[in-house]
Order: C-alpha cells, then structure tokens, then sequence
C-alpha cells in the first residue's frame, strides 16, 4: 500500500510538506504543491481521512439532518450541499428523521453526539425543545436551512415576502378573488405555512380586497393534495376563484391540472401561481417566486465551513442570512376572464 513516505521520497520533499501540500493548509510553494500532487498521483495516494483526523482532531465530515427525503426541495438543498461539501475534502454523513419517532429520537439522543462530524447543516427542521437543548450541547457549528432554530445562525428565505410578492402578482392583473392553496400548520414546515398564508393576506388587504374563508384550502405540498384542493375550490362554477397563489410549485402543478379536467383553460380562465420554481414549473409555465434551494444548499456549506476553518463565518453561531428569491412570470397568469 503507497503510503505519505512513498509521496514525500517520489517528490524529494519532507512527509510535512507532503501533508500541507494535500491538505491544503499551511504554506506551500506552487510548484511544490504541484510536484506533489502528481506524484500522488502517479503513485494512487489517496489521503486517509482517518490519519487526518488524528493528526487534526477534526474529521472532514459535515452531517446535514433532513426530516424526511421524498420532498423535492429537502433533495434539491441536500444533493447542492453534497457538491459543495466533496469540492472542498469533506464528506458528508446524513441524518434522516423520517421513519417514526424512535428513529428521530436515536438521532438527537445518540447519533448527534457520537463526534463524528465536524459540525451539521439542518435543512428545515421543526424541533422541540429538547431537541432544541441537544443540538446545542452537541457543541460544533450549525447552520439551519429554512426553518429557524433558536440560538443557531440560519439561512433563509422570507416566506411572508415570497407569498406576498406572488399574490401582489396575481393582484396587480386584476384578480380579486384570489384563492389559496397553502400547508397544514401541523406539517413538519410549522413555521412556512403560516408564513405564506400571512404573506397571501397581507397582499389582499394592500389592495383593498376582503379575505374569503371559502378561498382558502390546505394541501401537503404534493401535486396530489393541490389537485383535490383546487377541485374543491372550482366545483361551484358561480363561486370559482379567478386565480390561486398555492404555496408551492407541487401544489400549483396540481391546481393547474385539476383546471384542465374540468375544461378550464390556464390562464384565460384560471390563473395559476406558486413558489420554488420547481423542475417542472418550466414545463407547465408555471408563474413562481424561485428560492433557489441549490443555492441554498451551497451557500449553507459556504457558511459553515468558513466557521469550521477559522474565518468567523457564523460568529457566535447565530443569527441570520437572508437568501434571495425572484418572482419569474410564465405563462400560467394573466387578466381575469371579462365579467369576472
């Protein structure tokens, strides 16, 4: 087996300079940095993260907590962070909740605490307060993604502004009986329906437009439950809505389709709007507010590793970044049908 020696007698360096050199840290001259990297080449050197570690006392391990996978935004975020995270010579160990209460308990109780990562990237977490107390004595770096957590830094977008932009969207066309298709507050996202409903309202009450409970439905964020709920709000003909802001692009992707199986033509009947910008709202058209979950998911590790090596990144730990969004019109908007 080729071992650091083998890579420091090919480059006629010190096994020190070899280390600095792969590592990444501490000074080396260019053209030694290059020497030596194509010597471990040659030679099939490949560092042990282990040995590292030792030497270090760190690990090169990020674990990024997720509450479940089958959420295309949770993927989106993680699979960016993974990139980023193996760009920078760290792998990434994943803490999945979902599965039932005794697994989420292993991992706050048990697997958090093992000290086998270098610090966490928590992707839109609900926790209780107890969880809440184990995250922090964990005692590494953690930066949330979506959700905040108290006394952690967080990178977000602002869902209130999100929804608000959309309906203000919707709005400014001339609708004013705008309906919403918005999360269960008991979802595991507590914080993001509540948010986006408060942002619908706040864009309705802007424009002088009364609030309709008959307008509002919940759906779970699936192109499923926004097709039952905008089948709900179009049944009645006499009392259809002439848009929907639905609180994300799943959602909307389903309104849109229950519009065409009862012979509503989008946007000349219908007008149709969400947020993410999901992979599929180019194929329908979809008008969405992006968030950019990559970009998310990037710049969590951005965050968290200048904190890991040294820059101050997250001083403290806690509060917030902002994150941009953009609203994107397509062709799933447009004027209100005349009489409306």
């Amino acid at each position: 087996m080729v071992g650091i020696e083998d890579v420091a007698r090919g480059a006629g360096v010190s096994v020190a300079t070899v280390s600095r050199a792969l590592s990444g840290r501490g000074s080396v001259a260019d053209h030694t940095r290059e020497r030596v990297l194509l010597v471990a080449h040659e030679l099939g050197y490949v560092v042990s993260s282990a040995a590292s570690g030792l030497a270090s006392g760190r690990s090169r391990a990020v674990g990024v907590i997720v509450p479940l996978l089958n959420r295309w935004f949770y993927t989106s975020v993680l699979e960016a962070a993974q990139n980023a995270l193996v760009s920078s010579g760290y792998d990434l160990t994943l803490y999945n909740l979902g599965g039932g209460a005794d697994r989420r308990g292993s991992v706050f109780e048990e697997f958090l605490h093992r000290g086998r990562v270098d610090g966490f990237i928590a992707i839109s977490l609900e926790v209780n307060p107890e969880e809440v107390r184990s995250l922090h004595a964990v005692g590494k770096p953690i930066v949330c993604v979506g959700g905040p957590i108290a006394g952690l830094h967080t990178l977000s977008v602002d869902d209130v502004e999100m929804a608000r932009l959309a309906t203000e969207h919707l709005a400014s066309l001339g609708h004013r009986r705008i309906a919403l298709i918005g999360g269960s507050p008991g979802q595991k996202d507590f914080h993001m329906p509540l948010k986006r409903k408060t942002g619908y309202e706040l864009a309705l009450t802007h424009r002088g437009i009364d609030l309709e409970p008959a307008l509002l439905e919940e759906g779970y964020f699936t192109i499923e439950t926004g097709y039952e709920a905008a089948t709900r709000l179009l049944a009645d003909p006499s009392q259809r809505p002439t848009a929907i802001f639905a609180a994300s692009d799943e959602m909307a992707v389903g309104a849109i389709l229950a519009a065409r199986e009862l012979g509503l033509r989008v946007p000349e009947h219908l007008s149709v709007a969400g947020i993410d910008d999901h992979e599929l709202a180019g194929f329908f058209g979809l008008t969405t507010v992006a968030q950019y979950p990559a970009a998310q998911g990037a710049r969590a590790v951005e965050l968290l590793l200048s904190e890991l090596e040294g820059d101050g990144g997250i001083a403290n730990g806690e509060g917030n970044t902002p994150h941009p969004f953009d609203l994107i019109v397509r062709s799933s908007t447009g004027p209100p049908p005349r009489g409306s």
